[in-house]
């Protein structure tokens, strides 16, 4: 008896701590915050008060404690308390407002709980969970009273707490025990219902290990306040799943009851940088060389590639993305793709880009689907429902998406990263689930070249085993040559074998935490603006490589809308790499600079020798084009004289023309299969129309 009278003594004295805050505690001009926020709350017609954890810290750590430890019990003494007040303040509202939900935010680091180390302990106490949404069901409402009417036509209310709702035993009324009962659906109440899988950040999953995963119920204002892809803080309880009485078993899962779901609203909200972090920041921008040191930090190891380790650093810190009035978006990220012949350490950049960049995922080609790239419709196994489940692009959100041997890839899952890599959207419209999730990333793709080794006298499109669409998205594409060199061999070998007896000296100039902190900062705060000198060089280099198209009508074209609008990316992530405001005539320049070198390297026509992009954006140069015509135009006149063209004829008239056999042959292949041409008869080929 004297136990059951201190419980309640304990019980009272907390209520009364709970009314004494709520009622009490003043804002920062003096009024009483939370009476405030009851009355603004009830009036926009919302169930729920977001508290401030640090002000119930302020007000007492023993309440405090109380809440960590008995959250459930918390919520109800909060929410009781709440009506109460309502009744006094508002009277008018109390019918309208059933109940009053306090959801807590500024959850100290204490409480903050990784995925993985959730355990048995947590159980009923408060805890924060960092993690991103994988999986989202449509919402749904779920039952919380129950009305069933009896055969002898009295109804019972019924407090729906578990999975199954249980038909009452006996009826109150008439004493009966069994009897038949119906569910009167239309007098039951119910909650709005939605069910997330929240998955532990790839960034936090130690090396080698299986990403863990929970579920999280939600209710009510939390339904449809976040999707897959969205990085977010769970505020909420640890709970069992209690399984219904015929499926009674020893182990339990675990889920968590959201009370608060707070959405990371800016990318790399994540990363925490303090005051400390921000001086060596601001310090560190200060130096002269701060670029050179950036791109010499990166794969320190790797010897050389100066070139591909600056385009890096500059897709690291990104251009700044636009969003105009009228709702269309231009891209500020930058897309990078890096062919080269074997061994020339392309899948070891990948991997440090993946350890060095705030925000990233590392898949390879072979190893990854159009649906785990993007986003995939699942079944759950118990329930029947269908999730909407997150891919590799959509998780990488706001950071970089490496892609090794992205030449491996099928078609067919190719195709779905080309409205990522553009729009920066993922649409997905499967089994009733039409949706568009964010994918705001920038792509690092590596691959081998077609032949084992890239050939020279081909085109980058014959080179590679990557259709023209893909590769016109691509801002800057990198060709590394594997060619023996004894100056370059020499240094090579001393690099290599000095890095495996010094390995544990080896150390990147600028601490890889603090680079990782700078180029978060960077991608913050740092939104740099084009001068107008920058400007006019950017203007003045686009528009001196369109005019050698107009200078002869057969000249191919140099350049077009989609290089310069990555000339202007390229050179607000140069002006970001030093935190500058403004992007001046130096940064301009050096995007100038790798653009050029880019388009000598790889859009070139290796016929003519001159830059053509028709190389990057067709998969063909002009030249190649122009003698595509006229096989296609032989074919058309032998036809029309003999009803069919003979190959023999066909390259009997294109030698005529200079255009040689081998050229023909697989020109007669491509336009059977675009459908242009077909076979009547053996080596004999008409339009198809």
């Amino acid at each position: 008896m004297e136990e059951q009278l201190s419980e309640s003594m304990v019980h009272v004295d907390y209520m009364s701590m709970f009314e004494d805050f709520i009622r009490h505690f003043k804002d920062a001009e003096g009024r009483p915050k939370y009476i405030d926020m009851l009355k603004r709350a009830v009036v926009e017609g919302r169930l729920s008060i977001e508290i401030s954890f640090n002000d119930i810290l302020t007000f007492s750590t023993e309440l405090a404690d109380y809440i960590a430890k008995n959250p459930l019990n918390a919520i109800e003494t909060m929410n009781k308390i709440f009506i109460s007040i309502l009744g006094q303040e508002a009277p008018e509202y109390v019918e309208k407002i059933p109940y009053v939900m306090p959801r807590f935010v500024d959850i100290p680091p204490a409480l903050i709980i990784k995925v993985r180390d959730l355990r048995s302990i947590h159980i009923g106490k408060l805890v924060a969970i960092e993690g991103i949404v994988v999986r989202s069901t449509p919402p749904m409402q779920r039952i919380y009273k129950a009305v069933f009417r009896h055969d002898c036509g009295n109804e019972i209310t019924v407090l729906v707490t578990g999975e199954n709702v249980e038909k009452p035993s006996i009826c109150q009324y008439c004493q009966k025990a069994g009897g038949s009962w119906r569910l009167e659906i239309e007098r039951s109440l119910y909650r709005d219902f939605q069910r997330l899988v929240i998955q532990e950040r790839p960034e936090e999953i130690p090396a080698g290990r299986m990403p863990r995963s929970i579920e999280i119920d939600v209710y009510d204002e939390l339904v449809d306040s976040v999707r897959p892809g969205d990085r977010v803080v769970v505020v909420g309880i640890p709970q069992l799943r209690v399984p219904s009485i015929k499926k009674s078993k020893s182990i339990f899962s675990m889920y968590i009851l959201a009370n608060n779901i707070i959405v990371s609203q800016r990318l790399l909200e994540e990363i925490e940088i303090t005051k400390e972090d921000e001086e060596k920041i601001l310090l560190l921008a200060r130096d002269p060389l701060i670029r050179r040191k950036i791109i010499a930090s990166i794969a320190p190891s790797i010897y050389g590639l100066w070139d591909i380790k600056e385009a890096i650093a500059l897709m690291l810190f990104g251009g700044t993305p636009k969003y105009l009035k009228d709702g269309t978006k231009i891209r500020g990220d930058i897309h990078i793709l890096i062919i080269g012949d074997p061994g020339t350490a392309k899948s070891q950049l990948l991997q440090y880009v993946a350890r060095i960049a705030p925000r990233a995922i590392y898949t390879t080609g072979r190893g990854a689907t159009a649906a785990g790239l993007t986003a995939a419709v699942v079944r759950d196994k118990q329930t029947g429902e269908f999730y909407l489940e997150a891919g590799a692009l959509v998780l990488a959100d706001g950071g970089v998406a490496c892609i090794d041997e992205i030449d491996k890839m099928r078609e067919e899952d190719r195709v779905a990263i080309h409205e990522a890599m553009e729009q920066q959207t993922v649409s997905i419209a499967k089994a009733g689930i039409v949706a568009r999730l964010n994918a705001r990333t920038s792509v690092l793709a590596a691959g081998n070249p077609r032949y084992g080794r890239y050939l020279p006298n081909r085109s980058i499109a014959e080179n590679v085993n990557l259709p023209p669409t893909i590769l016109s998205r691509f801002d800057l594409i990198f060709v590394i040559k594997d060619i023996p060199n004894v100056e370059k061999d020499l240094k090579l070998a001393k690099h290599i074998t000095s890095t495996h007896k010094h390995h544990e000296e080896i150390t990147p100039l600028i601490d890889i935490d603090l680079l990782r902190k700078y180029i978060a900062y960077a991608r913050k705060y740092v939104k740099p603006i084009l001068t107008d000198e920058a400007r006019r060089l950017i203007e003045e280099f686009f528009v001196e490589m369109r005019k050698k198209s107009l200078e002869a009508p057969e000249s191919p074209i140099a350049i077009t809308a989609r290089q310069l609008e990555a000339l202007i990316r390229l050179a607000e992530a140069h002006a970001k790499m030093a935190l500058k405001s403004e992007v001046t005539e130096e940064d301009a320049a050096e995007a100038i600079r790798l653009m050029k070198s880019m388009l000598e390297s790889v859009g070139i026509d290796v016929e003519r020798g001159e830059v053509d992009i028709d190389v990057i954006m067709t998969g063909q140069p002009k030249s190649q084009r122009e003698k595509m015509i006229i096989v296609e135009e032989i074919i058309r006149e032998l036809a029309s004289k003999e009803g069919c063209a003979k190959l023999k004829d066909i390259i009997a008239k294109a030698k005529e023309r200079k255009i040689e056999e081998k050229f023909v042959e697989e020109a007669i292949t491509k336009l059977r299969r675009e459908g242009v041409i077909y076979r009547p008869k053996e080596e004999c080929y008409a339009p198809t129309m």
